[in-house]
């Protein structure tokens, strides 16, 4: 009675007031103390009821998630949804939540390197709320929340090679002014980006195919290009008579591979070694090694007092009578660049298939092309593998082996096949 005694003063002195306003306080008043009042009584009737949504903590509204319920996951369905939330809601509130959910399913939708819908995003942000007007805020990063979203949506740009243009720059001025650090991070992007997009010695076209044998052609190719002569070929295990898998083998050998393989001693083996794995942007090719044990006898004939021409630590220059300096092993042989200290590469290959019928093909292949002496050296296997369930899968439970056997013998481990 004593609360509603207070109550009831508050608003007749508040009615008081308003009378020279015009103003309707007091039923406004009334009747915000009517429905506490009715709260009140319906919780004394029932007490051990609670309100409802409530469980003792303040109740969050239920947001859904479209792009995870989205049905067709193409990029229009995904600048449809982006569309759909700037249409919605004028102050477009928990824009910042809606962005990085965006961030979140794109690679679901397939639009992780597409420019266009990064600049969607940053359009979702609202225009010159967000400029800082003083000294301070530029350098505290007024609206940190806002501005740490678009920041991290350049860093995924920057992590998938995805470079901005100028209208990207016009968005950021508009939406974060030019002292924003967005903006910022913008001027670095395109001052080191530019410098390493085309700075690989191996140009990929952009976007990489999805075919597998055209990823396998740049991989070789890429691998091949230690020696300049080196030739590409595309096999097609059905010119076999006897082949198990039907698949594609695409094959790097240059001539000096194939005189080093006419040249190798019949009674050394050779070894398939593998599979290596090689990256193409973000595709994984396997390959493997046609290769043999380094050969002792030819590396100890090299002198190593051979001149290095490419060293410039000790330049002899003959003057005043002097003789010039001697090169040693002028006459002898040449060390080639297939010939390294582990061992001698012969050839290199990839198949649709990675498995060691499609190798054994390759073998005979290599052997009806230009390389009969393969015919007559024993080739071997030495497979490796951090995978033994697909080892198992392919060789069979007997025949993988516990322990690692030696350089010589043959190894029965497999590799999961190509991508």
């Amino acid at each position: 009675m004593l609360r509603r005694a207070q109550c009831l003063l508050r608003v007749h002195s508040t009615g008081r007031q308003s009378l020279f306003a015009g103003q309707r306080v007091p039923v406004v008043l009334h009747r915000a103390f009517s429905a506490d009042e009715a709260n009140r009584d319906s919780e004394k009737q029932n007490p051990n009821a609670k309100r409802a949504g409530t469980g003792g903590s303040k109740s969050l509204p239920a947001v859904r998630n479209a792009f995870a319920a989205a049905q067709d996951k193409t990029k229009d369905t995904y600048l449809t949804m982006v569309e759909i939330f700037q249409e919605r809601d004028v102050h477009r509130r928990n824009h910042v939540e809606f962005i990085y959910a965006a961030l979140k399913h794109m690679p679901e939708f397939g639009v992780e390197n597409d420019l266009e819908v990064y600049k969607a995003l940053i359009n979702v942000m609202p225009k010159g709320k967000f400029i800082p007007t003083n000294l301070f805020q530029a350098e505290f990063m007024h609206y940190p929340k806002q501005q740490q979203c678009i920041i991290d949506l350049l860093e995924q740009m920057e992590d998938l090679g995805v470079m901005p243009d100028y209208e990207m720059e016009a968005m950021l001025l508009n939406v974060f002014g030019s002292k924003g650090h967005p903006l910022r991070k913008y001027w670095r992007m395109m001052y080191w980006m530019p410098k390493f997009k085309n700075l690989s010695p191996w140009p990929l076209p952009d976007p990489v195919p999805d075919d597998t044998l055209e990823i396998a052609k740049l991989a070789v190719e890429r691998m091949c290009t230690v020696d300049l002569r080196s030739q590409i070929n595309v096999f097609d295990t059905k010119q076999l008579k006897d082949a198990v898998d039907e698949t594609w083998i695409v094959s790097g050998m240059s001539p000096e591979q194939s005189k080093l393989l006419r040249e190798h001693s019949r009674q050394k083996a050779l070894y398939i070694e593998g599979p290596f794995h090689i990256w193409i942007r973000n595709r994984r090719i396997n390959y493997f090694t046609l290769r043999a044990d380094a050969d002792t006898e030819f590396l100890a004939q090299l002198d190593e007092r051979q001149l290095d021409d490419d060293d410039v630590s000790h330049i002899e220059v003959p003057f005043f009578g002097r003789p010039p300096p001697r090169r040693h092993n002028q006459l002898g042989k040449l060390r080639s660049v297939h010939q390294q200290d582990d061992g001698t590469i012969f050839a290199i290959c990839a198949t649709g298939t990675s498995t060691k019928d499609s190798l054994l093909s390759w073998i005979r292949l290599l052997e009806a092309h230009g390389n009969p002496s393969i015919g007559e050296v024993p080739v071997l296997f030495r497979f490796t593998s951090t995978v033994p369930a697909k080892a198992e899968e392919i060789e069979g439970p007997s025949s993988v082996p516990a322990t690692s056997s030696d350089s010589r013998s043959r190894s029965r481990k497999k590799e999961e096949p190509s991508v």
